[in-house]
Order: C-alpha cells, then structure tokens, then sequence
C-alpha cells in the first residue's frame, strides 16, 4: 500500500511533524535553522553509504548526467571521475534531503529539474525545505496533497499565487 504524502508551504513558520502521513513542507523566508550552504553541509557530512542507495544513484544519473562507480567515485561525461564534493549543488542538496530529513535546506540550491526528485523524496519522508524563489513542480496534478496556509493546492495553477505572496514577503523583509 502506498502511502500519500502532503506538501505545506508555510511562510517562515515551523512545519507540523506529528502528522502520520509522510509530506513536503516549504517554508519561504528567513528560517533560523534552514542550512543555505549545503555545499559545505555536504562535504563535512556525506557519508559513503548514501551513494549505494538506488534513488540516490537515479539522482545522480538524471541531475548530473552521471554514473556512480563507487560511494567515492562519480563518472562524468564532462569532467571524468569525481569525487562526490564535485557533483553539482542541486545534487548534493537532493541527497542531504534524502538523508538528512531532519533538517531544513534551502533548495534554492536546486533548479527547477530537481523539483520531481523533491516530490518523490517527500513520498518517503517527512521532509522540509526553504525556497527562495519560485520552483516549478510540472503541469500535471501534484500526486501528493499539497496545503499552503491551510488551503489544499494541486497543481502549479493554484500554487503559484500562494508561492508569489511567499516570495513578495522575501522582497518586503529587503527593501525594509
């Protein structure tokens, strides 16, 4: 049986953890806890054992074009054999995602082709990230519920303009 995850936008609050089902929660805007360097997060807290994952290795095969030979050794069609540390920032972010779902990173990191992979992890785990600015999640109905401010969306269409005051509150918080 699989299990339907949800998806809540919050802006700047906290997610809500007791829920049973397995969700995304996305927070615009300052978060006190969120880690917006995950590239540095990476790199002091990979661990080998998350590249012999199999949706960690479709990560890397779709984001970055690449094969995993080994948990230390990447093949790039561009750049040969890498280490992990050098895959690219949206990779590395959807990978503490899956590994790290106690944590809140900033998926601003990510291009719009790693909003799929946010999607599928969060069928997985309770997960939260920051976004800031506006990720596109597809055409087609969300196959996860997807709640902004208590308002249930399923699509782009209804997101975006829940998404938009998110990222006007951002723009506020600058100018002031």
């Amino acid at each position: 049986m699989k299990r339907k995850g949800k998806v809540y936008i919050m802006k700047g609050g906290e997610g809500n953890h007791l829920m049973e089902e397995t969700m995304l929660n996305i927070i615009y805007g300052e978060v006190e806890k969120a880690i917006y360097n995950t590239s540095v997060f990476f790199k002091n807290s990979f661990k080998p054992a998350w590249l012999e994952d199999n949706l960690a290795k479709e990560i890397v095969r779709d984001i970055d074009k690449s094969e995993v030979l080994s948990p230390y050794c990447i093949q790039s069609p561009v750049l040969g054999q890498i280490p992990p540390t050098m895959l690219a920032g949206g990779t590395k972010t959807l990978l503490l995602i899956l590994n790290r779902p106690d944590k809140i990173f900033n998926a601003s990191t990510c291009g719009d082709n790693c909003a799929k992979w946010i999607l599928r992890i969060a069928k997985e785990h309770t997960i939260t990230i920051n976004l800031r600015h506006i990720m596109e999640f597809g055409f087609d109905d969300f196959e996860v519920p997807v709640f902004v401010e208590g308002i249930e969306v399923h699509n782009m269409k209804e997101l975006l303009p829940l998404a938009i005051k998110g990222i006007h509150s951002i723009a506020e918080g600058v100018v002031k």
